[in-house]
């Protein structure tokens, strides 16, 4: 027997996490909450205070208790809680240099309880990502490496610390976004692997996380032709039931990754991508990003009912979805997490132990004996890091070396004219050139080159992926641009603080 109209959108808003305005509930989310809706998504347009957001989730409890509240905070580069000052933990390419499973499981039990105290149990980290291709536009430093034995066991030391907490940890991006060279949240990315390649290298993390009890798997939006050569993951059965339920025996919570990435809502639309995903063997749709409104949350849940009464989807699968979200809310209301012993610095112990120092025979640079001249370069970043979020290493140098002057430059900035102007400027006193992935922008390539051609003894900060480490008097490799990362750096450059480990 078919349930009544009203049973299916209650069970399409039980499958939907969607993402809002403002910083207290607007009113139409408060009414769906007690329609059926069980869980939404923090961004950093949410985020004030500690308190303000403890508030905020207290409030949308009180429509519901055992509500599920997500939020994309994997630390380092991309941070919703700390997005206005940075991070104070390292990314997961800065664990994966220091390859401590003991330091990342404490990182991540230290961002769980973070959470926890505020009233977020959902968060969708760690990406358990193989990054085997160095110029891929979105993951990079997100990854723990290229090593996918040291991605699985740094994947599971983050999960057992955050879950350790009373947090839901989500692995992403199954089934594995590491070697491709688009961003999904412009296009649809290539996964060219074989199935024997895929198997050993990018699905290996995601079959260690399953292994260590991970509550929920988030979804990648990519054509992986082995499995599938007409529709990206999300939105394919044969990878997200025939491979992750079926053949890696997963029977936890699936999410999609944002539905309004291009990747998928460019050509299907928000509501029948949402629907085709569920369909596939999603249980959960992540949507809010972009579209934070009721309407784009009405036509989502209405679009996945109208595949119910057109036989895209099934009832059934549908019902099944909303069991698995009901069943993760239940988890995570049943955690009281382990108590947190006294705050400590955690995260800037760990950027100081993933820093690697170069220096070149002969130079003797370090510790600076003047407040320098800073020169930033600075790369468009993609979607998934806040545009506002600060990094660099010459805000913490102007606090140790007051007196440092800080120069940035975007890439249509970095004439040779700005260039010249800004080594005349800054004279006979030192320079610190801080990039983020040089490797990946030529134009930070020839400023840089044309920085040390006048000034070869100039220190080098790269807070990216590192490629050449020979490039300056000194070179400094933080392995991540996180806001402990540049302090990390600005304590060797200034000679103070306990250095790398």
């Amino acid at each position: 027997m078919t349930r009544p109209e009203g049973g299916l959108h209650r069970l399409a808003d039980t499958v939907l996490l969607p993402g809002f305005e403002g910083r207290t509930p607007p009113d139409w989310l408060r009414r769906r909450l007690a329609d059926g809706l069980a869980g939404v998504v923090l961004f950093s347009r949410n985020i004030g205070t500690p308190a303000q957001v403890a508030d905020l989730t207290a409030a949308l409890r009180a429509e519901r208790p055992d509500l599920l509240v997500g939020i994309d905070e994997e630390s380092g580069e991309v941070t919703r809680l700390e997005a206005a000052q940075g991070s104070s933990r390292p990314g997961n390419f800065a664990l994966g240099v220091v390859d401590d499973t003991g330091l990342t499981e404490e990182i991540a039990k230290d961002l769980g309880h973070d959470l926890a105290e505020i009233g977020v149990n959902f968060d969708f980290a760690p990406s358990a990502d193989v990054n085997s291709n160095p110029d891929n536009p979105v993951i990079g430093l997100r990854s723990f490496g290229a090593d996918p034995h040291l991605v699985a066991r740094h994947t599971r030391a983050f999960i057992r610390g955050l879950q350790s907490a009373g947090v839901a940890a989500c692995a992403k991006h199954f089934p594995g976004h590491g070697d491709t060279s688009v961003d999904s949240h412009h296009a649809v990315p290539l996964v060219s692997a074989a199935v024997e390649e895929l198997r050993d290298i990018a699905l290996l993390p995601f079959r260690e996380a399953i292994a260590e009890g991970v509550r929920s798997i988030m979804t990648g939006h990519l054509l992986v032709p082995a499995y599938d050569g007409d529709k990206p993951a999300t939105l394919s059965p044969h990878v997200l039931t025939a491979l992750l339920r079926e053949e890696l025996g997963y029977d936890g919570l699936i999410i999609t990754d944002a539905i309004e990435m291009q990747a998928v809502a460019g050509e299907y639309g928000l509501g029948r991508a949402s629907a085709l995903a569920i369909a596939a063997g999603a249980d959960a749709i992540c949507v809010g990003g972009e579209h934070a409104d009721e309407q784009s949350a009405t036509d989502i849940r209405d679009a996945i009912v109208a595949a119910v009464r057109e036989g895209v989807l099934t009832e059934g699968r549908l019902a099944e979805a909303a069991r698995r979200v009901n069943e993760l809310a239940a988890w995570t209301s049943a955690q009281s997490g382990a108590r947190r012993g006294e705050r400590g610095s955690v995260g800037l112990t760990a950027a100081r132990r993933a820093l690697h120092i170069t220096r070149r025979s002969g130079e003797h640079v370090l510790p600076l004996s003047a407040p320098p001249q800073v020169v930033e370069l600075a790369p468009l970043m993609n979607l998934a890091i806040d545009k506002h979020t600060p990094w660099g290493v010459g805000e913490p140098l102007s606090k140790l070396l007051p007196g440092t002057t800080v120069t940035r430059f975007a890439a249509s900035e970095a004439t040779g004219a700005a260039i010249e102007n800004v080594l005349a400027v800054s004279g006979d006193r030192p320079l610190v050139l801080a990039v983020r992935d040089v490797h990946r922008h030529a134009w930070q390539t020839d400023a840089l080159n044309h920085l040390l051609s006048a000034r070869p003894d100039a220190v080098v900060v790269e807070m990216g992926l590192p490629g050449r480490s020979d490039l300056g008097a000194v070179h400094i490799a933080t392995h991540g641009a996180a806001r402990v990362c540049g302090q990390a750096a600005a304590e060797v450059i200034a000679g103070v603080g306990e250095g790398p480990a």
